[in-house]
């Protein structure tokens, strides 16, 4: 166990947002720090992050929260709409008191920090966004887990145990709502809107939010920056956490990373 793992120490607490109580984990309470805020994708939890909360929290306070339906919060299933979804972080940062935090968003969390970032761009410092599902290429639940589980070849052996074990605590109907809304909703107006300094990680073997995606994203987003890990895919900051934690810090740093 490292000095950073040793020193850090996961705090979790609950708010209340409209009458029903959140739970969320905090890694750091020292409150001078800036807030990284980890929002995970569909099928996900904050499990997803396992590999990269340590490395972040040596200069940041990180919070992870589970989305409603998702993790530990899948019995507010019902509550669920990617529609309201950015909403409902900016709900939680006030009820936490978070004014502005970076935010780091996977997949289908990639689209809800952009959503929020292009709604209330006052809330958002920087963001790192892996592989956002903005322009999705699945088209059904069957179309997502697929390619999705193909592209485990690349990842550690602990990882599909995780995505199967999220995937049934989600349930196939919260899954195929959300599938629903990332088809059906469209970010492209707001894109150019969006002008914090982002960070796109993609995984070169993605083939789940492919690769082409990304270089749209670069040329789209006003101050974005792509960096694409080798031997990866779309889970990339599990795939490849110590060039991911590495990078991550850097542009948080205000380093340029990637192109």
């Amino acid at each position: 166990m490292n000095a950073t793992r040793q020193k850090s120490k996961i705090i979790t607490r609950s708010v209340e947002i409209e009458g029903y109580p959140i739970h969320y984990r905090v890694i750091g309470e020292d409150m001078t720090q800036e807030a990284i805020i980890l929002v995970h994708g569909l099928s996900g939890s904050t499990l997803w992050w396992t590999h990269n909360i340590f490395a972040l929290a040596q200069d940041y306070r990180v919070y992870l929260i589970d989305l409603p339906g998702f993790g530990t919060m899948r019995r507010l299933a019902r509550q669920f709409t990617l529609a309201k979804a950015a909403t409902w972080v900016l709900a939680w940062m006030k009820a936490v008191g978070i004014e502005r935090a970076h935010l780091v968003g996977h997949s289908m969390g990639g689209y809800i920090c952009m959503h929020l970032a292009a709604t209330y761009p006052e809330r958002v410092m920087r963001m790192i966004l892996v592989s956002p599902a903005v322009q999705p290429q699945f088209h059904s639940i069957l179309g997502y887990m697929r390619p999705l589980i193909l592209s485990t070849r690349y990842v550690r052996p602990t990882f599909l145990p995780l995505l199967l074990y999220d995937a049934l605590r989600a349930g196939p109907r919260l899954l195929l709502r959300a599938t629903r809304d990332l088809i059906l909703l469209d970010l492209n107006e707001e894109l150019s809107t969006i002008c914090q300094p982002t960070l796109l990680v993609w995984g070169e073997h993605d083939i789940v939010v492919p690769l082409t995606t990304g270089i749209q994203l670069r040329q789209t987003l006003p101050n974005a920056q792509l960096l694409i890990l080798q031997k990866a895919g779309h889970v990339s900051m599990f795939d490849r956490p110590l060039v991911f934690n590495q990078a991550a810090l850097a542009f948080l740093q205000g380093d340029l990373v990637g192109s």
